[in-house]
């Protein structure tokens, strides 16, 4: 799957989003190695915390599923009501579950960054210094 069929797969999951206070919808398409891809959206929660963003509701679903390997993340969001023209980047918390499940050398992120455009990052150059299962294998030697 292209990069620019990835994003089209993350607008259709962004139609999904749950977001009642911030009206800030987003979607992600993840795709695994296998080629398999997984929804997600942004789901709020009227205390805040509990909300989940749309990374981690693919990750999530992935991860039930059985699925541990992963080759790129698509993620739109913006007002709802408009189509998404800007970057909307992944939030900490969902970078460091990225950092669980994906090589941080290989892993893609793909933004779309203003109509029609994209952007591609590794993960690594999102969390250079991340922690992730290396780092406690690299200490415990497990």
């Amino acid at each position: 799957m292209t990069n620019t069929e990835l994003i089209l797969e993350a607008k259709k999951a962004r139609e999904h989003a749950y977001t009642p206070y911030s009206h800030f919808k987003v979607g992600a398409a993840l795709m695994t190695k296998s080629g398999k891809i997984y929804h997600g959206c942004n789901i709020e929660n009227a205390a805040y915390t509990p909300t989940n963003c749309a990374e981690r509701t693919a990750f999530f679903k992935a991860v039930y599923d059985g699925e541990r390997e992963f080759a790129k993340i698509a993620i739109v969001g913006g007002p709802e009501g408009t189509e998404p023209d800007q970057m909307c980047a992944p939030c900490g918390v969902c970078r460091q579950v990225m950092m669980e499940f994906c090589d941080p050398e290989l892993f893609q992120i793909i933004l779309l960054n203003g109509k029609d455009k994209m952007t591609t990052v590794l993960l690594k150059e999102l969390v250079p210094y991340g922690f992730g299962p290396d780092t406690l294998r690299n200490i415990h030697k497990i």
